[in-house]
């Protein structure tokens, strides 16, 4: 209890004090933000806004932030973590029914939305405005508690209207941030570009760890094949991008690696395991022209990253995702428990760490539980380790199937059709059925007979289905639970 009293201390003094999530006062003449409509923010300015925005919502509470990629849900954030106003990141285009629906199981007090979402909450009574955001007072009473390490909520990556949010804490967020800024030797002179969503684990890290290392974030919702996008990219000077396995798919197709993009320094990979051949060719891109490549793997579970691969080992080590971050650690657990010491083995990944976030919320009342984990996550991930100790994903837990007896990874399937048909597929369904979805694919029946001979199965335990396009979600993973009517019984 006393071990608890003083975390709580060091932490309280931590968010009131210099040691608040980020130290905005300490870059007051740099430029925090620039945002295409509203220009620039320094963080003299975030910091001030901040403080008139916390000062509206009136001490701890809980927000739902509409998020887009702007200046006023930057402003926002920053400030309510600051506060220790816990926000909940919730998709800005995520409709008004299921907002309204998460309101009734959460109660928040306030809603902090865009002014384009006005109409969707004229029955909410407006407390403030700023930098195109309006917080909104729901009329909702805390009739719960708010554990007091609670400092943000979060949607898992496959979900925007569930009701389940992982439950991060103040340590996790301070931790992982200052591991990632650490590894990837982040200062005030980066300027990074937004390519994902900010409600998004990964799209907020790139946000929290740059903020923390005083540089200054490029804000836009446009799209890698945009034209916008890269006259925004010049025009800003930006140094870094991150991406998703499907941003780096439309890269190529875009031929990126032949653009000038003189102000390029890093480049960034999570969200899912890259196919080998996109990963070599960025890699090398990045070799050969004097730049970074970044192969990354983390969670939600685990505030954002929990492995990486150093750049000057891209090509060397094609398909790793690398080690644990510095503070973290990783090792293999087979199928009775027992940890696996030998390189070559898959087993279950199990990091731990201080990033590795208490738990799930699904309703008001869980937000007053406090650490279910112990800072050990078993992640789910098949993985193996080589001989230098870098990691290698195989594929998820749960992604196997049965085919005559056979055990079979969905995940390998998948890729070694995209390695060698360079196609869109997704693979799911039922013991002794495997079905391969593929989009924009004309030789279904060559796929087809290609995976039967890899796997030397039964052909009867295959199908295809021809998509118009993969169903994904706005972070570009596969919404594999929208393929299940191809192949579930009613």
């Amino acid at each position: 209890m006393k071990r608890e009293k003083r975390y709580w201390l060091r932490i309280t003094e931590w968010i009131f004090n210099m040691g608040r999530i980020w130290n905005l006062e300490a870059y007051a003449g740099q430029t925090a933000l620039v945002d295409e409509l509203y220009g620039n923010l320094d963080y003299r300015q975030l910091w001030e806004a901040g403080d008139q925005l916390a000062e509206a919502a009136g001490g701890r509470c809980l927000v739902f932030c509409l998020c887009r990629n702007s200046a006023g849900l930057v402003l926002g954030y920053t400030a309510f973590l600051n506060h220790a106003i816990v926000p909940v990141m919730l998709p800005g285009s995520m409709e008004q029914e299921a907002v309204l629906r998460l309101v009734e199981i959460y109660r928040p007090q306030y809603l902090w939305l865009p002014l384009e979402r006005k109409a969707d909450f004229t029955r909410m009574d407006e407390v403030h405005e700023s930098y195109g955001y309006m917080l909104v007072k729901t009329g909702c009473e805390r009739t719960y508690e708010l554990h007091e390490d609670l400092a943000l909520l979060l949607t898992t990556s496959g979900s925007t209207g569930s009701p389940r949010f992982v439950r991060q804490s103040y340590e996790n967020i301070r931790a992982n941030t200052e591991s990632i800024v650490q590894y990837l030797e982040l200062d005030h002179t980066e300027r990074p570009v937004t390519t994902l969503p900010i409600n998004y684990t990964y799209g907020l890290s790139v946000l929290n760890t740059h903020l923390y290392a005083g540089a200054t974030v490029l804000l836009t919702d446009k799209s890698v094949v945009d034209k916008d996008f890269w006259r925004f990219f010049l025009e800003q000077k930006a140094t870094s991008f991150g991406g998703v396995p499907y941003t780096y798919e439309m890269l190529e197709k875009l031929r990126m690696t032949r653009m000038e993009l003189p102000s390029l320094r890093t480049m960034t990979q999570a969200g899912g395991k890259l196919d080998g051949r996109l990963h070599e060719m960025f890699a090398r891109y990045a070799a050969d022209t004097g730049r970074k490549f970044v192969v990354m793997y983390g969670q939600c579970e685990a505030t954002a990253r929990m492995g990486y691969l150093p750049p000057e080992k891209a090509v060397e080590k094609k398909g790793s995702m690398g080690i644990a971050i510095p503070g973290g650690k990783f090792r293999l657990m087979d199928g009775d428990g027992r940890e696996i010491t030998t390189p070559y083995i898959t087993g279950e990944l199990v990091y731990e760490g201080p990033n590795v976030t208490p738990g799930y919320a699904q309703c008001a009342e869980d937000l007053g539980r406090g650490d279910e984990r112990g800072g050990v996550l078993y992640t789910g991930d098949m993985a193996r380790f080589d001989e230098d100790g870098y990691y290698y994903i195989t594929g998820r837990k749960k992604r196997f199937l049965k085919l005559y007896g056979n055990r079979v990874s969905l995940d390998e399937v998948e890729q070694m059709i995209r390695e060698r048909f360079r196609v869109q597929a997704a693979c799911a369904g039922v013991d002794d059925h495997l079905y391969l979805f593929l989009a924009g694919a004309s030789g279904e029946a060559e796929i087809r007979s290609y995976i039967i001979q890899k796997t030397g199965l039964n052909p009867a335990a295959f199908r295809t289905v021809a998509l118009e396009q993969i169903p994904k979600n706005e972070a570009g993973k596969i919404l594999y639970r929208e393929l299940e009517q191809y192949y579930r019984q009613k």
